[in-house]
């Protein structure tokens, strides 16, 4: 049995559940999300929880448990309370500037680039610090997906460590050219 697939999804209150053909819908004070399921896993509401239970017991089948369940609880937990990354822009010069699903990134270019996000994802610049890019949304996957296409404009580089990072990510730094010693 799956250790993860196993677990029940809490509902809170405010957020309803409508599963119809393998296809599971949330609404909540977020949004609505909603994701076609595989055949194989059944979902059932019990006492304000979601049970999954794989029909089969296959190698395919038990992977697809652990993974359809942590899909659901995401998908909980956007509807009710969001999700946030934050992209951190390094460099002289290098600036962003965001207007709700528009962002605009100076980053050393010739040209500024303006990324129009998809539709439920919003930008936002930190007050106080104002090289962090604030990325919120409700769709997990989304949100990743964007902050990776906007980290690809500008990685961030090894040697003076110019570009866009993650907040806290760690990128390793080499060391420059060594002068070269005479004999």
């Amino acid at each position: 049995m799956s250790r993860i697939g196993k677990l029940p999804v809490t509902v809170p209150n405010g957020v309803t559940i409508d599963i119809k053909d393998n296809k599971i819908t949330l609404k909540g004070p977020k949004g609505e999300l909603n994701e076609k399921l595989h055949p194989s896993i059944k979902l059932e509401i019990k006492d304000g929880q979601i049970v999954f239970t794989r029909t089969a017991d296959d190698k395919p089948t038990r992977s697809l448990h652990g993974l359809t369940r942590k899909l659901v609880s995401n998908m909980v937990e956007g509807v009710t309370k969001g999700f946030e990354k934050r992209l951190e822009i390094i460099g002289v010069g290098y600036k962003a500037a965001a207007s709700g699903s528009k962002l605009t990134l100076n980053l050393g270019f010739s040209h500024p680039i303006e990324y129009i996000a998809p539709k439920g994802i919003m930008f936002e610049i930190d007050k106080e610090k104002k090289n962090i890019v604030i990325i919120s949304g409700i769709d997990k996957q989304m949100l990743g997906e964007v902050a990776a296409k906007i980290r690809s404009y500008k990685k961030p580089e090894p040697y003076k460590g110019k570009g866009i990072r993650y907040v806290g990510e760690n990128v390793p730094r080499k060391a420059g050219k060594a002068a070269a010693k005479g004999e």
